[in-house]
């Protein structure tokens, strides 16, 4: 049984909005179709994926306690997983955007066969790393 593809990440958050926002507004994510699960949250799609999962802490962790489900404990950042990664076409358009939201990153440009990379923290302390190859 190979795995296929990387389907989804789940963020907890005690604040599910400035979360979506977040992704939506300065990852340009998109919000999208979620079932209804037992407990309230946001799924965020880039293209046809809905690849960011987003959950209010208390009501999720409550769900899952009473199925048997074990929750991850709060801790900065994301804990045991270091961070999650996305790929973008335009160093320059990704800068520019992150700037107009505030967002202050953090660059790698040194990288020998000429990938750029951009890492910054969304509001709940999550790393996260943007590649931009090379043209």
């Amino acid at each position: 049984m190979p795995l296929t593809k990387l389907e989804h990440f789940l963020v907890l958050t005690a604040d599910m909005d400035r979360t979506r926002d977040f992704y939506c507004t300065v990852l340009g994510l998109r919000e999208g179709p979620r079932p209804p699960l037992g407990f309230p949250g946001y799924w965020l799609y880039l293209g046809d994926t809905p690849c960011i999962h987003v959950a209010e802490w208390e009501s999720y962790t409550a769900h899952s306690r009473e199925r048997n489900i074990p929750v991850s404990e709060r801790a900065p950042g994301t804990g045991p997983v270091d961070h999650i990664a996305f790929n973008a076409t335009s160093y320059d358009e990704l800068l520019a955007n992150l700037e107009r939201h505030g967002v202050q990153p953090h660059r790698n440009i040194t990288n020998p066969n000429g990938l750029r990379q951009v890492f910054l923290l969304d509001p709940n302390g999550v790393k996260i790393e943007i590649n931009i190859p090379p043209r």
